[in-house]
């Protein structure tokens, strides 16, 4: 009897170590999302960004825009606060501005091209306030991450690359 006692605590304690366990890696995964982007992407599966003009895209995890978001915030938020183009305001990093450069940078590999040599709003001339992201400073993995998380941005953040005396209060 008291062997089968000590093999039902046995049994107990590696059932509780395993669900504690379970439990403790559940949000170690959700934690590595950055909040920003779990409130305002929708990220809890992978999204499609669009790869090109032609209808292609690409999925890209949460962790995969955290990243990008990181990125960003190291590289490029001195200039484009909340995807407002501080140099310029009107022409800011909101999906219709995207949409509208010639180029147009509303699809990861315009804009991943845009960061390798930036030129004017309409083309015509070499971006002297954008800096040229050369491959030595930043991977095209790193770059598309970072361009995934500005278009997803542009697509789903209230308010992005609006100014905010532009911002209408809902009151």
């Amino acid at each position: 009897m008291g062997y089968s006692k000590l093999f039902v605590h046995f049994l107990l304690t590696i059932l509780i170590l395993g669900i504690s366990l379970f439990s403790w890696s559940l949000p170690t995964q959700a934690a590595s999302i950055d909040p920003f982007i779990r409130r305002y992407f929708e990220v809890s599966q992978p999204v499609e960004i669009p790869v090109d003009g032609k209808g292609n895209t690409r999925q890209f995890s949460g962790d995969d825009l955290t990243q990008g978001k990181a990125l960003f915030e190291q590289n490029c938020v001195n200039c484009h606060v909340g995807g407002v183009t501080l140099q310029y305001p009107s022409l800011s990093l909101s999906l219709e501005a995207l949409k509208g450069a010639t180029p147009s940078r509303d699809n990861l590999n315009n804009l991943v091209a845009y960061f390798r040599n930036p030129v004017s709003y309409d083309g015509t001339d070499y971006n002297y306030w954008c800096r040229e992201v050369s491959e030595n400073w930043m991977s095209t993995d790193e770059a598309e991450k970072m361009a995934a998380y500005l278009l997803r941005a542009a697509a789903k953040v209230p308010y992005w690359g609006v100014q905010q005396n532009q911002q209408t209060p809902s009151f």
